[in-house]
């Protein structure tokens, strides 16, 4: 029942190390069998993504699971083991269940509150149950941890806002033209900026995409991946009229849109609107063009502005975010105590059952030949009698288990009645109270003041 996470992340290591450790999801199947076979590992799940690597595990006891996933990973990448312990986090109980929370809700993301990792982590789940390397702690955690992603994102609206340069340009956009279903865009220039900006304005309802560059070939590639048109450059100002959004990113170092010919377009064309990105560096548009009517223009430090201002927002919000995980985390822990009692409630109830048995039958042994109503009713009888002894003890058990002498009690009951319990329930019950009093006093209380002084987030 005890959890332990090791992970390889953007701030704990350099891509060269961090790609020895990727996992293609074509081969986490066979490698999460292989290390579910390790010894005193009871399940297992790997979440493997483009900046992280993480590998949680429920073992017997803490350091086998930690010496099982270092040499699990020094046997898959070729590293040393010592290497490995020194590009990686390991977190244990807790911390390991925070984590996945704060991973799941996108607060430890490079980008924070980005939306792919909740679905890597679901993926992840789904992989380790095909593989039937999970258990039900594990499953119990990655089914609380993918609600904690949507329901932060529900509650604080931390992925609202744009933070990258090319979405921001859609926000714009929406702020412009509203609905931007129908809209026509003509990218300038065939680059990755150009590209990454088109690319989110039609998924966010433009239709028509034009592609005009110096090279024609390349506009008609990057046409073709959007099921748009390639025009030529000297035909830039002709399929301008039939476009909404004109994003540009060249590498000229002179002014590709010109102020005399935006004029003459816009004089001919008196009713048109068209909303100018300038993504370039040095800068594609004159600038100029900002004063003719219908015309609005962005350069980069416009896009950066919306993307700080943004990303302030979210860092805002982030707080209630982290005040909706320790809510979780609570549950979970609640929930974690309880199932660690489970063993001992099914041995109290197991004796109970045994001693019922064994004594209806002597009862009846004695009483000679009885009818099927007496037996009925004697079995019953005995039945209650066993139900209302061992009821207090387990709901009371279930209740101490929550507490700081859950561990206690768990052990007393089991000396009490002589009880034959599986595992060291009472002593991992034990290590959930010690760690919840670490949290508590060293973990819990300085992560709130922190947030609350405005700090603590990437």
């Amino acid at each position: 029942m005890l959890i332990v996470a090791v992970g390889v992340n953007h701030r704990t290591a350099p891509v060269e190390i961090r790609e020895k450790i990727s996992f293609p999801a074509h081969a986490l199947p066979d490698e999460l069998q292989r290390l579910y076979s390790y010894e005193g590992i009871e399940g297992c799940l790997i979440i493997s993504t483009c900046n992280r690597t993480e590998i949680y595990v429920t073992p017997r006891e803490m350091d086998d699971g930690l010496n099982a996933i270092w040499n699990f990973l020094s046997d898959y990448s070729g590293l040393d083991i010592s290497e490995i312990k020194n590009c990686t986090f390991c977190h244990t109980l807790i911390d390991s269940v925070r984590h996945l929370f704060r991973v799941s809700a996108g607060l430890d993301s490079m980008i924070l509150g980005e939306t792919q990792i909740l679905g890597q982590v679901r993926e992840g789940y789904q992989i380790g149950l095909k593989a039937k390397t999970t258990n039900s702690v594990l499953n119990t955690l990655f089914k609380q941890a993918i609600t904690v992603g949507k329901r932060v994102r529900t509650e604080t609206g931390i992925d609202k806002n744009a933070v990258s340069v090319s979405y921001a340009a859609v926000e714009l956009a929406r702020q412009k033209f509203g609905d931007l279903n129908g809209r026509s865009v003509l990218v300038v220039g065939a680059g990755k900026m150009s590209e990454l900006t088109a690319k989110h304005l039609v998924s966010n309802g433009v239709s028509g995409v034009i592609v005009s560059n110096r090279s024609y070939d390349r506009a008609e590639v990057l046409a073709e991946k959007f099921q748009g048109k390639a025009c030529k450059f000297e035909e830039l100002y002709r399929y301008m009229k039939k476009a909404d959004i004109i994003i540009s990113s060249t590498a000229a170092s002179h002014y590709v849109v010109r102020y005399p010919d935006m004029c003459e377009l816009i004089n001919a064309n008196p009713e048109k609107k068209l909303m100018f990105i300038d993504i370039a560096v040095p800068r594609d548009i004159d600038p100029r063009i900002s004063k003719l009517p219908g015309v609005s223009l962005y350069d980069i430090d416009d896009l950066q502005s919306v993307v700080d201002n943004n990303l302030s927002e979210r860092r805002k919000v982030a707080v209630k975010a982290e005040e909706i995980l320790e809510e979780e985390l609570d549950q979970f822990l609640h929930w974690l105590s309880i199932q660690l009692v489970v063993p001992t409630i099914a041995s109290l109830r197991d004796m109970g059952e045994q001693i019922k048995q064994r004594e209806l039958q002597r009862a009846i042994n004695r009483l000679g030949d009885v009818s099927d109503r007496e037996y009925k009713v004697i079995s019953s009888m005995a039945n209650s009698i066993m139900k209302q002894l061992t009821h207090f003890p387990i709901v009371r058990l279930k209740e101490y288990a929550v507490t700081n002498e859950g561990h206690l009690y768990t052990k007393i009951l089991q000396n009490l009645f002589n009880l034959e319990v599986k595992g060291e329930a009472a002593e991992q019950l034990n290590t959930v109270r010690q760690e919840k009093d670490n949290y508590v006093n060293n973990g819990k209380e300085l992560n709130i003041n922190q947030l609350h002084s405005g700090g603590g987030q990437q």
